[in-house]
C-alpha cells in the first residue's frame, strides 16, 4: 500500500517539475509585475502586503482556476479562449496605463497605494488571477492525457504551491533587499559595509527596472494572451503574423525568435490595451463625466472595494 501511494506521489511530482518548466516564462512575468504593488508603502507593510497578495494569489488557484479549468475542459473547453482574451485584455489595459502614465497623461498611483492598502492588494490578486490562469492552463496542456482526473488534481495543486512559492518569495527578497543592504551598512567589516551601501543606492534603479520589465511583461503575456487565442476563436490573422514572425527569423536562432514573438505580443498588447483605454474615456464622456485618465484608473480599480 504505501509503495502504490509513493509511485503515485512520485508520478505527481515528476509530471508537475516538466509541466511546471513550460510555465516559466509567465512565472518570471509574474514575478516581474508583483513588486509595482508594494512600491510606495512604508517597509513595514512590505513583507505582510506580499503575504496578503500571496494568500490571494493561493485562493485565486485553489478556489477559482483549478476548479473551473478542469469543469471547462471536461464539459466546455471552447469557453477557454474567450475567457483567456478577456483576461489578456485587462492586462493590455493595466500595461497602456502605465506606459501613458510615463509619458506624462496620467499621474503615477504609488502614493494612492500606500494610502488605500486594501486596493492596491486587490489590483494586484486581479492581476495575477490572470498571470496564474496561464499558468495553470499552459501546465494543464502540458499533462499527459492519460493520467486520471484525481491525479490531474494532484499535480495542479503541486504546480500551484511551486509557482506561488516561488514567485512571491522572489517578490519579497525584492521588496527586502534595501533593508538587507542598510544592514549590511552596518556592519563593522569594512567590504560588508561598502556592498552594503551599493545594494542601497542600486535600489532605486533596480525598481525602476522591474517596473518596466512587469509593464513590458503585462503587454508581452496580455498580447499573446489574446492574439493566440483569437486564432483558437476563428481569427487566425494575428496569430498567423506572429508566426510569420516566427519563421522568418528562425535561422537566427532561438532567442532571437523568442525576442522577436516578444516584442511583436508586446506591441499587439499595447495597441489593444490603447483602445481598451480609449473605451473607457469615451464611455466616461457618453455618461457625461468626462473624467481625466487618472479618475478612469482609478474606476477601473474601484470594483474590488465591493467585494472586501
Amino acid at each position: 500500500m504505501s509503495v502504490g501511494l509513493l509511485a503515485v506521489v512520485d508520478d505527481i511530482l515528476s509530471a508537475a517539475m516538466k509541466a511546471s518548466a513550460k510555465a516559466a516564462g509567465v512565472v518570471i512575468d509574474d514575478a516581474a509585475v508583483t513588486p509595482q504593488y508594494v512600491q510606495g508603502l512604508t517597509p513595514a507593510r512590505e513583507l505582510p502586503v506580499v503575504g496578503k497578495i500571496a494568500l490571494g494569489s493561493i485562493a485565486n488557484k485553489f478556489l477559482i482556476i483549478i476548479p473551473i479549468a478542469m469543469l471547462l475542459t471536461a464539459f466546455a473547453p471552447w469557453v477557454l479562449p474567450y475567457l483567456l482574451i478577456i483576461g489578456g485584455t485587462y492586462l493590455c489595459f493595466e500595461g497602456a496605463e502605465k506606459v501613458l502614465e510615463w509619458f506624462g497623461f496620467a499621474h503615477g498611483h504609488d502614493d494612492e497605494g500606500a494610502r488605500d492598502e486594501k486596493r492596491l492588494v486587490w489590483g494586484a490578486i486581479r492581476t495575477d488571477l490572470i498571470l496564474s490562469t496561464e499558468i495553470m492552463l499552459i501546465s494543464l496542456a502540458s499533462l499527459d492525457r492519460g493520467l486520471g482526473t484525481w491525479q490531474t488534481l494532484g499535480v495542479l495543486a503541486v504546480i500551484a504551491l511551486l509557482m506561488t512559492g516561488v514567485v512571491y518569495g522572489a517578490v519579497a527578497l525584492l521588496v527586502k533587499l534595501d533593508d538587507i543592504g542598510l544592514r549590511m551598512a552596518k556592519n563593522p567589516a569594512r567590504n560588508v559595509r561598502h556592498t552594503g551601501t551599493r545594494i542601497v543606492r542600486s535600489m532605486p534603479a533596480v525598481f525602476r527596472v522591474i517596473s518596466v520589465v512587469g509593464t513590458v511583461a503585462m503587454l508581452w503575456v496580455g498580447g499573446h494572451l489574446v492574439v493566440v487565442n483569437l486564432g483558437e476563436v476563428g481569427w487566425h490573422a494575428p496569430a498567423d503574423l506572429l508566426h510569420g514572425v516566427d519563421e522568418l527569423l528562425a535561422s537566427l536562432g532561438g532567442f532571437v525568435v523568442w525576442l522577436g514573438n516578444t516584442a511583436v505580443s508586446a506591441v499587439a498588447g499595447m495597441l489593444v490595451g490603447l483602445v481598451v483605454v480609449g473605451v473607457v474615456l469615451l464611455i466616461g464622456r457618453l455618461m457625461g463625466k468626462q473624467p481625466t485618465f487618472d479618475e478612469a484608473h482609478r474606476a477601473g480599480h474601484a470594483a474590488p472595494e465591493s467585494v472586501a
